[in-house]
């Protein structure tokens, strides 16, 4: 649709708002919530989760009339009508302590082994049926692993998880805990799945610390998702891993390249060295500001131009250095081990980074990650990883809702309206509880 279309057709759709009365908008409203639904109930059940989940959590509280929906209830307040977790309690009459006994009633490896296998069942599908396809079809389902770390703000008590870790977001320290992510990222974001987690213990007590940094953890996780997907018969092409420049370690750089032959593009800091083939010396800094380097431009990468450097570095070896300029941005570099991967693939790939944060923002705001306080490492890697489980609800949810007519901010902010005006029925998500109804009755 070009951008004329889309301008008329955005400004008629606010006329014909602006001449709806009350009712006729809530009507609307309540129509496009059941829409939502429907495609929330549809995303549920391509999630795929076991309908033993629900009988072996009540199993191991010895309850049968717990429903494992109120969890997603407590993490979603928006799902059901409310804005807060006390308004959740006060409104449905729950047992705010019900979230934290039923989290923690699976141990942590059961969590993670069902966020793992949710991403091998939902990838394993989709690499099969493009690697038939063509050529084409096969360059728009490129495959990117981003990872990437975040601080959940905690204010409870400090716990064996709960640290003080620097926030890129907020750009200060915060006491909280810190998780590490890994996605792979479909396309241009055509689907955004995560394939696993982990949340770092800041100071551990005994045998075992230092805690493993989330170099070491990204590497463990790259390294058993790639195997397991072997284990299954999947043969991936090399990773093209995307990280920022705290992940820029020489060490895991070349353990990328050459255990998986694959490449990690991270973003370069300013206090890095490099030669060039003309033999000057160059910072990151000076990479980062204009000059003149040989840019080039693309049809691939539309309004932006760069420059590929050829480069030494005394830490790192040879290495590719992209210097980025795009409108209305600050200059930056990215750099790999040398590659034959072109400029603008690399360029393509790390603007796919921006999902990693779609994730986390959701994660932290819409699914509200500091609403629910827990007093154990079971309930909290439960917690986190369902959050993650519906971030990836949401994703898809989005697809199938706004067809990608819209930006991630617009399709985040019209799930939270929309879904506060779902009827009663929608709301039970009987997805994840079915037939507990019926034994509580």
């Amino acid at each position: 649709m070009s951008p004329i279309t889309r301008y008329v057709k955005k400004h008629a759709k606010a006329r014909q708002r602006r001449y709806l009365t009350a009712q006729e908008r809530l009507a609307r409203d309540r129509r496009q919530a059941q829409h939502a639904a429907e495609a929330l109930q549809q995303a549920l059940d391509d999630l795929g989760l076991p309908e033993d989940l629900v009988t072996e959590i009540e199993g191991r509280l010895r309850s049968q009339h717990k429903l494992l929906g109120k969890i997603v209830g407590v993490m979603c307040p928006p799902l059901f009508g409310c804005r807060t977790n006390a308004a959740l309690w006060r409104v449905r009459g729950w047992d705010k302590n019900l979230p934290s006994r039923l989290l923690g009633a699976l141990p942590k490896r059961s969590w993670l082994k069902r966020l793992r296998r949710l991403g091998l069942e939902v990838l394993e599908p989709l690499w099969r049926s493009a690697a038939s396809a063509s050529e084409a079809t096969r360059s728009r389902w490129q495959w990117t692993w981003i990872a990437d770390d975040s601080v959940f703000k905690k204010y409870g008590e400090q716990l064996g998880l709960v640290g003080t870790w620097w926030s890129g977001q907020e750009h200060r320290v915060l006491s909280g805990i810190d998780g590490v992510l890994l996605v792979v990222v479909i396309g241009e974001g055509k689907l955004v799945v995560p394939v696993d987690f982990a949340i770092r213990r800041p100071d551990p007590q005994g045998p075992g610390g230092p805690c493993r940094d989330k170099l070491h953890w990204v590497q463990s996780m790259l390294d058993g998702r790639v195997a397991a997907f072997r284990r299954r018969g999947v043969a991936l092409p090399p990773p093209l891993v995307v990280a920022d420049s705290w992940f820029s370690d020489s060490k895991l750089m070349r353990h990328v390249a050459t255990t998986h032959e694959g490449t990690l593009l991270v973003e370069g800091k300013s206090t890095y060295v490099f030669g060039l083939p003309d033999g000057r010396q160059v910072k990151g800094g000076d990479l980062q500001q204009q000059h003149e380097w040989p840019w080039r431009h693309s049809p691939q990468v539309p309004g932006v131009r760069y420059a590929r450097l050829p480069a030494t570095s005394p830490t790192y070896g040879a290495v590719t250095l992209i210097v980025v300029e795009e409108p209305g941005e600050d200059q930056f570099y990215v750099m790999c081990l040398d590659t034959a991967i072109s400029g603008p693939r690399l360029i393509r790939a790390w603007k796919r980074r921006h999902w990693i944060e779609h994730c986390f923002r959701t994660l932290k705001h819409l699914l509200a990650t500091g609403a629910c306080q827990v007093h154990s490492e079971e309930a909290y890697y439960g917690h986190l990883v369902l959050r993650l489980m519906g971030c990836f609800v949401l994703f898809y949810t989005s697809r199938v809702i706004c067809k990608g007519r819209l930006t991630m901010e617009e399709i985040i902010f019209s799930l939270k309206h929309y879904w506060r005006f779902v009827d009663c029925e929608a709301l039970e998500l009987k997805a994840l509880s079915q037939g507990v109804d019926e034994k509580a009755a």
